[in-house]
């Protein structure tokens, strides 16, 4: 029996599974860790953080698992999305901390662009815009405020492929990634787009040359990486992705027109297809199979898991106290809470944007608001507001695709345990919801990518795994009622806007 390995270096965690090729979990394991926010909206990681961190849940795997080196076929390593990317020097050492996706600091940067870069042309080549959320705009952070740092720099590379290049001693960037910085990737011709690097004063040589597909080999695992590990020098190690496209291809998704939302920390709502769709304000990067014929249009809260853990953490300290001392888990008590109350709160609307919000609504001001407070309401029914508000942003996400996305969504991620959350996500969209199975979508299908990679496995083999659960279906009276809070949600946005931008010169 053959056995692969699938690892996903998260934002606030790394995991690793083992799995054989029947689609049989074996053995995981996860290593969590912080983000650094030295001044607000800022948020970057120090790489070896994650390094250590891969090579921990990974060593430990194989370890749980009691399996034979010899019989690790291959290893897979997906990461959440790293902005500007690592900036490495001359002996590709990080020169600084890596600015992620959820920094917002590169505001001079996008006005800069705006004013002398054509938005017709970069639209056109990139099929991106200007937010501070792409990593060619935190690129040009660096540039701008750290000289010294910027003279240093060499090469920027993302997370996954950081930690597969310090596995295996190979530089390589795959297709979504590097689809993802935007502004300086071009969509038509899958590459490197120079004429706007050199429109930036980005310099050509800091982008890797060799482009991927998630499914390929970049290399063998060194001599001191196989000690590490607990694995055999040589084993193959495959490019991965972007983990939110990787996860899609962990729940099946393997054809145009499907439409699927990732909520980890943040949301990633997504449609995957081969030709132009009439999407507003979305993002797009090239998807993690047939990447140069298949293209990943998605939005989402830039906070959506993150706004749950944040009302977990700050209001609902007895429930973990009690979860951390061997009780029930925190997040099921407050769904039990939560689930007595009706639909829309009892009159709370939240907006989620903790931390300025990306597409589709590209506000660096956007604040979070809880709207129509009263003496009557509970812990419970702010709580029971709080993931509604999630469930209105993947609607919004959804309506920006432009496009009839069919009967159900699939939805990964934290999501999926909870049978309230999976109702309401169902309630508010009006669609039917379908959940994996197992909470390790992007890890399943990091391992799906190695098994192709590798030759393990086809795309045959991996269709007949079971990864879905029931269809969870919408309740048309709770649909209707969550209709007009919908309306009023955008309604609460629109109102404070200019209220939020104030607020934050203030602040």
């Amino acid at each position: 029996m053959k056995y692969l390995i699938g690892t996903d270096i998260g934002t606030s965690g790394t995991k690793s599974i083992l799995m054989d090729t029947q689609g049989r979990l074996i053995a995981q394991d996860l290593q969590e860790y912080d983000v650094l926010t030295p001044q607000p909206l800022w948020a970057e990681q120090w790489p070896d953080v994650w390094l250590d961190a891969a090579k921990r849940s990974i060593r430990n795997t194989v370890q749980k698992s009691g399996v034979s080196p010899a019989d690790v076929a291959g290893i897979c390593i997906s990461g959440l999305y790293g902005g500007s990317g690592i900036p490495l020097d001359e002996q590709m050492e990080p020169v600084r901390p890596c600015l992620i996706w959820m920094d917002r600091r590169a505001t001079v940067q996008q006005r800069w662009v705006e004013e002398h870069i054509d938005p017709e042309k970069l639209q056109r080549i990139t099929h991106n815009g200007t937010d501070p959320y792409y990593g060619y705009l935190k690129i040009l952070w660096i540039r701008d405020n750290e000289p010294d740092n910027w003279r240093r720099t060499r090469l920027f590379l993302p997370p996954n492929n950081y930690v597969i290049y310090r596995l295996t001693g190979q530089v390589a960037i795959d297709y979504s990634a590097a689809g993802n910085i935007g502004g300086i990737f071009d969509m038509n011709a899958h590459g490197w787009s120079y004429e706007l690097m050199d429109d930036m004063g980005i310099p050509r040589t800091m982008m890797p040359p060799r482009i991927v597909e998630s499914r390929d080999i970049v290399g063998g695992l060194t001599a001191q990486a196989g000690l590490e590990l607990g694995l055999n020098e040589g084993t193959p190690v495959c490019a991965g992705g972007v983990d939110c496209g990787v996860a899609s291809f962990g729940l099946g998704v393997f054809e145009p027109g499907e439409y699927v939302a990732a909520i980890g920390t943040s949301m990633c709502a997504a449609l995957i297809h081969d030709r132009p769709i009439r999407a507003q304000g979305l993002i797009e990067w090239p998807y993690v199979i047939n990447s140069k014929a298949l293209s990943y249009s998605f939005g989402g809260g830039a906070t959506a898991g993150a706004v749950v853990k944040w009302f977990r953490d700050t209001f609902a300290q007895r429930e973990k106290a009690e979860e951390d001392a061997g009780g029930a888990n925190a997040y099921a008590v407050l769904d039990e809470q939560a689930a007595s109350i009706p639909p829309g709160s009892g009159g709370l609307i939240v907006l989620p944007h903790f931390m300025g919000e990306r597409s589709p609504v590209w506000n660096t001001d956007a604040k979070g608001v809880i709207f129509g407070l009263s003496l009557a309401h509970t812990k419970a029914h702010i709580y029971r507001a709080f993931l509604e508000a999630v469930a209105y942003s993947l609607r919004h996400t959804m309506e920006s695709t432009g496009e009839d996305l069919g009967e159900y969504i699939l939805l990964a991620g934290g999501v999926s345990k909870s049978p309230l959350w999976r109702q309401i996500f169902a309630d508010v969209t009006g669609h039917a919801v379908v959940c994996p199975i197992h909470d390790v979508e992007a890890n399943l299908g990091d391992v799906m990518l190695a098994g192709l990679g590798t030759g393990t496995l086809t795309l045959e083999d991996i269709r007949s795994w079971q990864v879905l659960d029931e269809k969870v279906r919408p309740d048309p009276e709770a649909h209707a009622k969550y209709n007009d809070y919908y309306k009023l949600y955008h309604a609460v946005y629109r109102d404070l806007e200019q209220d939020m931008a104030a607020i934050s010169k203030l602040s």
